[in-house]
């Protein structure tokens, strides 16, 4: 565990492609979709929250803070990661979606040693940034709430505005497999039962 951070599993979508359903909630391999990744980070971290906007109680069930978007209207993972940072006990706050269930165990430290003096560590894939698994310091919420206040939302955006630095995740591409549809809910519920697909 690394006392230094703590983590908001990002919960906060409409998951339009899953017809609207509350997606950390669907069931996956027998569990909410979000347990899987509750269950991969919390050993890594000090502290964990869920941001969501719906089914509040659903979430705190599970154990853990429940915090809402700072802002109406579900405006993206930029106002779940504002709600994160300022909840965030601890000088780092790692960021990481709902629905990839496949989260390595030296996520974290992963993150953590490619931060350096920067203001963010954001995961590559070796093709691209995932922009939603990050690593930020504290420090960068009122940043974020400018951002935010000026009508900013795309994350590359603030991103680029930073000091941001890039982790590389190309030998773990999975933990980067996310769920969107019925379809890769249903295959990846195979794969986590250990059944052939």
């Amino acid at each position: 565990m690394d006392s230094r951070v703590s983590a908001v599993v990002l919960a906060g979508g409409r998951a339009r492609r899953m017809g609207g359903e509350d997606k950390g909630l669907v069931a996956l391999a027998g569990q909410p979709m979000i347990a899987h990744v509750l269950a991969a980070i919390t050993p890594q971290v000090h502290a964990v929250a869920i941001n969501a906007n719906r089914n509040a109680a659903a979430y705190r069930r599970l154990g853990h803070t429940v915090l809402a978007d700072p802002l109406a209207d579900f405006q993206g993972p930029l106002a779940g990661m504002a709600a994160g940072l300022d909840w965030c006990p601890t000088p780092l706050l790692a960021t990481l979606p709902c629905d990839g269930p496949l989260i390595p165990a030296e996520y974290i430290a992963r993150l953590a040693d490619s931060l350096g003096d920067g203001d963010m560590a954001v995961a590559h894939d070796g093709d691209r940034l995932q922009p939603v698994h990050a690593l930020l310091r504290r420090e960068c919420l009122p940043s974020l709430r400018d951002f935010l206040a000026g009508g900013g939302r795309k994350i590359d955006r603030w991103y680029a505005s930073c000091d941001m630095r890039r982790a590389d995740f190309s030998d773990a591409r999975a933990c980067f497999e996310n769920i969107n549809t019925p379809e890769q809910q249903a295959a990846m519920s195979t794969r986590l039962q250990g059944q052939p697909e």
